[in-house]
């Protein structure tokens, strides 16, 4: 299996939309097998599920994201690990145990200033809404 974080400084990046880095591991049952930084060439938004895809990446670990991308996901048969803070190497290590903390429900949160330009849909107290883009 390969798994892919979101990744910045060591840390689960929490806004997929906006991941500049995924640090990639491969896994064989409960080991790490290898890891790699990849860059992300400027993809955005969209263009991630298919980066990813490209990647041969079997599951996501990530902070914030919007349903579009989630859609964009399941399209392409990425399984959906969000609302993962810390460390990005703890992450991918508990996933592989089966011990990960995650929450299904994790929707973009930017902060107000940004909702205008990030693209994602928005959360209230009734998960994600938008169009997907």
């Amino acid at each position: 299996m390969r798994i892919a974080v979101t990744y910045k400084d060591g840390e689960v990046f929490q806004h997929f939309g906006h991941s500049e880095q995924f640090k990639l591991y491969d896994t064989e049952g409960e080991k790490i097998t290898g890891e790699q930084i990849v860059d992300t060439n400027g993809s955005g938004h969209g263009a991630l599920a298919g980066f990813l895809q490209a990647a041969r990446v079997d599951a996501l670990i990530c902070g914030g994201i919007g349903m579009g991308a989630r859609m964009a996901l399941a399209d392409v048969g990425i399984r959906l690990y969000a609302g993962v803070q810390g460390s990005a190497d703890e992450a991918a290590r508990s996933l592989v145990e089966g011990t990960l903390t995650y929450d299904p429900d994790a929707c973009c949160d930017h902060h107000e200033h940004h909702h205008g330009d990030c693209g994602h849909e928005h959360c209230s107290d009734h998960g994600c809404h938008g169009n997907g883009t």
